[in-house]
């Protein structure tokens, strides 16, 4: 069932093989600002000819608000488009006695099941059930922690080095821009992408796929696009807009890695998955990486990696 997204969302959207993956963007002229009307099916008047109501095929795509994200699910590719999320010190803040032993991964009820992504779709499979929203982000109520755990909120991802690992850091990372950095929002929006690669002088998108029958597509990369606003009496409206955008391969990420690796220019990242982030905030933003230190400080909390990879990945359809 595809809804209405609330007004407060309207704001946004409309190695060397990446590198110049994100060259030959830049080097393309820029689209359009103005978009082409989208005319409704029911306002097409049908030829008489045609004996019963025809409408177009759909939806799109779905839209689900939660307590602590927003989603777009592709029916397609079962997955995610992206979700976003609004950070703030409240909604950081855990809830009594909530507890992620009490969450379970879940189908979402409000797909259909022929386009829902299904449990046993990851069952040794060799990739983690991977939350765009993390489970971390939602402790406010046990209600919004079990929401994370929908696989409208899921997507493949490689586990050691990634999801468990580097991955898992850069959630850290934006939860430490409010708790640490003072930022007193922060928005992000996370979601996956596939870029294709070159062979032969010719340039191809491919992914695996997983499931039996295979169902859901594995991303070749992840974005996390992320908005940091806090008080700045020398910025305009006495505010300051930092933005940062990053786009990471699928695959084992070491440790060591600078965060800045990963740096790409959004007008890059928007013609790669053709989404619009932020676009009437643009030109009023800074670089997030000018305003703080993009770094990651893997979290002491974590548990050693060959515990987690048998909590997330050896557990199947019993979730």
């Amino acid at each position: 069932m595809s809804r209405r997204m609330p007004g407060r969302f309207k704001f946004f959207i409309g190695g060397t093989a990446l590198g110049a993956l994100i060259g030959y963007y830049l080097s393309k002229p820029k689209q359009l600002k103005e978009w082409p009307p989208i005319t409704s099916t029911k306002e097409k008047e049908w030829p008489p000819r045609v004996p019963i109501n025809l409408e177009y095929p759909g939806p799109i795509n779905d839209a689900f608000p939660r307590k602590a994200y927003y989603a777009s699910y592709n029916r397609r590719l079962r997955h995610p488009n992206w979700v976003f999320e609004h950070l703030t010190k409240d909604s950081l803040q855990a809830g009594e006695n909530v507890d992620r032993k009490f969450s379970k991964f879940l189908e979402d009820p409000e797909i259909p099941a022929i386009f829902n992504a299904k449990l046993v779709d990851y069952f040794k499979s060799g990739y983690d059930r991977g939350h765009m929203a993390p489970a971390a982000d939602a402790k406010t109520s046990q209600e919004a922690l079990n929401e994370t755990f929908y696989l409208t909120n899921i997507a493949p991802q490689v586990g050691n080095g990634f999801n468990r690992d580097y991955w898992a850091f850069l959630e850290e990372f934006c939860r430490r821009l409010v708790r640490q950095e003072l930022f007193t929002d922060v928005y992000v929006f996370t979601g996956p992408a596939y870029l294709p690669k070159e062979e032969n002088g010719k340039w191809y998108v491919k992914y695996q796929l997983i499931g039996d029958p295979p169902n859901v597509s594995v991303p070749t990369h992840y974005f996390k696009v992320i908005l940091a606003v806090k008080e700045d009496n020398n910025s305009p409206n006495g505010k300051l807009y930092a933005l940062g955008c990053f786009l990471l391969p699928n695959q084992y990420i070491p440790r060591d890695t600078k965060l800045t690796d990963y740096l790409v220019p959004l007008n890059a990242l928007e013609r790669a998955t053709g989404l619009r982030f932020f676009e009437n905030l643009q030109e009023k933003t800074v670089p997030l990486c000018e305003k703080t230190k993009c770094a990651l400080v893997p979290p002491s909390k974590w548990i050693d990696s060959n515990s987690r990879e048998k909590l997330l990945t050896d557990q199947g359809p019993k979730d």
